[in-house]
């Protein structure tokens, strides 16, 4: 994010086009002999939700995974802010300006919530504008404000992903990778923390998601992609995806 505070803008000449923040080609993962990804291809331009949806098991975290650096390639390659960065390791992809926030949130419940929030600001060279960032982000996230010296594993489930989030968005990034955010969360936290999603991209990041809520999903996003067993099946603007056409897919059948 810009080194002014957590609010990046992302802007072009009207009618131009706008390169993609990130760009993946070609990749593929693999477990061992077991191809678990096979030739993927997206991209995902700055200031936008793109989402990846599909069954369990079609390779949608793995795809993330594979962008964070936290699995390694078996082909492909994976560009970020013009920038190949397909043998970065993970914690230097952080400092290029991507954040992962993984799925079922993994917080440091023994560590306080602040002491959670400073470790998110990890890789950053200059730490000085620390706590105006933490102020910041208990606006976003109020209730969190209210918990500093709380045991992170203490919070609830809704206050943990909020902290995961906040974590994430301590580096500062221009991109964040989200993974199931609202999983095992009540409905009344589920709508909160998908109101929250749409909050940051309005502050100006970007985001790469996977929610379990697909409708949901599709309705946040400007772009999709249906994934089913390692490979995307079919794409569209977040305002024309067919959610019929989608569960077709979810099924092996084209619509």
């Amino acid at each position: 994010m810009s080194a002014a505070g957590l609010t990046t803008h992302h802007t072009a000449p009207t009618g131009l086009p706008v390169s993609p923040l990130l760009s993946v080609r070609n990749l593929a993962v693999a477990y061992g002999r077991i191809r678990a990804l096979h030739g993927i291809d997206l991209d995902v331009e700055p200031g936008r939700i793109v989402s990846l949806v599909g069954s369990n098991g079609a390779g949608k975290s793995t795809t993330l995974m594979a962008v964070s650096g936290i699995l390694p390639l078996a082909v492909g390659s994976i560009t970020f802010a013009g920038e190949d960065i397909t043998k970065l390791a993970p914690e230097a992809r952080v400092g290029r300006g991507i954040a992962h926030v993984p799925e079922r949130r993994r917080v440091f419940g023994g560590m306080s919530v602040r002491e959670n929030l400073v470790l998110g600001a990890y890789s950053r060279a200059d730490a000085t504008d620390m706590e105006a960032d933490i102020a910041e982000l208990t606006q976003l996230f109020p209730i969190l404000g209210k918990r500093m010296s709380q045991a992170a594993g203490t919070l609830s489930g809704g206050e943990q992903q909020m902290l995961a989030i906040a974590r994430g968005l301590m580096s500062r990034p221009s991109l964040l990778i989200m993974d199931e955010p609202t999983m095992g969360l009540a409905p009344q936290m589920i709508d909160l923390i998908l109101d929250t999603v749409q909050a940051i991209r309005a502050r100006g990041t970007t985001i790469l998601l996977v929610e379990q809520n697909a409708v949901e999903a599709m309705r946040l996003s400007d772009h999709v992609y249906v994934m089913r067993l390692g490979r995307i099946v079919h794409q569209d603007s977040g305002s024309n995806i067919d959610p019929d056409r989608v569960k077709a897919f979810y099924m092996g059948v084209e619509a």
